[in-house]
């Protein structure tokens, strides 16, 4: 386990950050990031509101360009990889996503082929093979006709993981993908999101708000506080009474599931326990 510090390992590197700051509206968020994610792992991004998960998600998918230091996605330099290149290597879906509601289902999920279709050539059975297979994996095809302001939220949100899916990314980054959604639902979309991490191999770095669905779907997590990462490790290590009392301000009891044998978090009050 380290304290802003870089993780060394022999695995190949799908994302790194070196030394970057960032800013959101005019206010520096992240400061000084190390940080990298080796291919296959799932990791999860942990931390009060306002600590910088967004920002760094959203750093990490090229959408805010860093104020100092560099992101590499796989060694390169990501500012300086052609836009389409990228895409087709990372795919991102933010906290709450949008796109025209009369859209259909089969139609959103269709948008995942663009970055593998040249500008001169429309999608071909490939693609059309892709987003059915996806469709499939998802449990959509029986509403693949209905368009996105029929659905449900769970739904709804399948259906983005569906595009992301399609896009055949070595990299998923997601902000909060299970946001709003019952406990249900929230297990539907992270069974997708680590089924394709073990079955595709696919990276996976998400933003999660659920320390106890944190602990059962990733292999590590990443807290942040104040902009900086403040533990980065082995999730049954990070998932301490002490960094809950540091990063969160509350007191917990840790415990095991006799099940799945990961840590669960049981949070109170400082204070409210005597």
């Amino acid at each position: 386990m380290t304290k802003g510090a870089n993780r060394v390992s022999t695995a190949k590197t799908e994302i790194s950050l070196a030394a970057v700051d960032a800013a959101y509206a005019g206010r520096t968020v992240l400061n000084n990031i190390d940080m990298q994610v080796n291919a296959g792992e799932m990791v999860g991004i942990i931390g009060p509101n306002g600590s910088g998960k967004s920002t760094l998600l959203k750093t990490m998918g090229r959408l805010i360009k860093p104020t100092s230091g560099t992101v590499f996605l796989n060694g390169k330099n990501l500012a300086s990889i052609p836009t389409r290149s990228v895409a087709r290597r990372l795919a991102l879906i933010p906290q709450i996503p949008s796109s025209p509601q009369e859209l259909t289902v089969r139609e959103l999920v269709g948008y995942g082929r663009y970055p593998h279709v040249s500008w001169l050539k429309r999608f071909g059975i490939r693609d059309r093979h892709v987003v059915q297979k996806t469709l499939q994996s998802c449990q959509l095809e029986e509403i693949s006709e209905r368009s996105l302001n029929t659905l449900s939220g769970g739904e709804r949100q399948r259906a983005w993981i569906a595009l992301a899916m399609a896009q055949q990314p070595r990299l998923m980054l997601l902000d909060e993908p299970v946001t709003f959604l019952d406990l249900s639902h929230q297990l539907e979309i992270m069974d997708l999101v680590a089924d394709q991490n073990k079955s595709e191999g696919t990276t996976v770095v998400t933003v999660l708000h659920d320390l106890n669905l944190a602990a059962l779907y990733c292999e590590r997590l990443i807290a942040l506080r104040a902009g900086r990462i403040y533990v980065d490790g082995p999730t049954h290590e990070v998932m301490n009474a002490g960094v809950l009392r540091d990063v969160f301000g509350i007191a917990a009891h840790i415990g095991g599931d006799p099940i799945t044998k990961r840590p669960v978090c049981y949070p109170y009050r400082m204070g409210s326990i005597p």
